[in-house]
């Protein structure tokens, strides 16, 4: 019942206060959205009975609309992919019950501290998914090279960390190819044969005349990351660099991996890379408006051993 006032009206002072700062609140508290994306994930997860979904459109078409109603209300939201494995791993570690709202609440809320999700910005879902899976694949890209070169070690001859001193390489090598690139748009892709997996890694810069070339962020990271585990590991890889300038041809760059250096290609042969079917060897026509140009140097040969 509400109290009354000396007037013998209704005091309702202070809830609508209450109310509304606990709405305030709540728009301060992010929240993390576990998504299955794939149907298998979805079909793995349909073994708990507690899961009410049996239809993955549906489920898909229901977490788009909770996005849209969560970002209605000011609501901070970061989404991430659901891995049924990990969870039943996560589950089975903490002596948690799978089949339980609760235990994948837990799970979901470990996943918003991870680095591989992505924040709602209001895409429809059936875009979202593809970029999200994208970031996860760079993130699993990023631990990996990471994991490399915490295993390499230290040099033979000064005992400097390999890895450490392959990141600073990578970072200024990086500077250099953007730099010397020139004004324009430049997209850059760094691939290194690893023993359990192929690492990609891609990256767009923009500079304009006179600017200070900058890559940082995310995609920076990740792009230096991998070309420093390439560096570390001293086997083969390649690294390309096409850069796009209005009014002007494109003009592609290569690299190769050779025993720990960054090592520049002749304009010829990155020619026959770029004019080469890379699944049957065969020939294919030169892309047109695209002049094929060597490397230029980025590198300096490593001292380490």
């Amino acid at each position: 019942m509400p109290r009354s006032n000396d007037t013998g009206t209704a005091a309702t002072t202070g809830r609508p206060a209450r109310t509304g700062r606990r709405r305030t609140l709540r728009r301060e508290v992010p929240s993390t959205v576990g998504l299955l994306a794939d149907a298998g994930d979805f079909a793995a997860m349909r073994g708990y009975r507690s899961f009410a979904f049996d239809d993955h459109r549906d489920y898909l078409d229901h977490v788009d609309r909770l996005l849209r109603s969560l970002a209605a209300q000011g609501i901070h939201t970061t989404i991430a992919l659901f891995d049924p494995v990990e969870y039943a791993d996560y589950c089975a570690d903490r002596g948690l019950d799978p089949d339980t709202p609760g235990a994948r609440t837990r799970f979901t809320a470990v996943l918003g501290g991870a680095t591989g999700g992505l924040p709602y910005a209001g895409q429809p879902i059936d875009e979202l998914v593809p970029l999200l899976v994208d970031a996860a694949v760079r993130q699993a890209t990023w631990e990996y090279a990471s994991s490399l070169l915490a295993e390499v070690g230290r040099c033979a001859d000064c005992g400097e960390d390999i890895g450490t001193a392959s990141l600073e390489r990578a970072t200024e090598a990086l500077r250099r190819l953007v730099a010397r690139a020139g004004p324009g748009h430049h997209h850059l892709v760094c691939s290194v044969p690893a023993q359990e997996e192929q690492l990609v890694a891609v990256l767009h810069a923009d500079t304009g005349p006179g600017d200070r070339p900058r890559v940082d962020g995310r995609d920076g990271l990740d792009f230096v990351t991998v070309l420093a585990a390439g560096l570390a590991l001293g086997g083969p890889g390649g690294l390309v660099l096409r850069s796009t300038t209005e009014g002007d041809r494109d003009r592609v760059h290569g690299w190769r991996l050779d025993r720990g250096r960054l090592v520049p290609l002749s304009a010829a042969a990155v020619f026959n890379a770029y004019c080469t079917d890379a699944d049957t060897g065969e020939p294919v026509g030169p892309e047109p408006g695209v002049e094929y140009c060597p490397g230029y140097e980025v590198d300096e040969p490593g001292p380490h051993h």
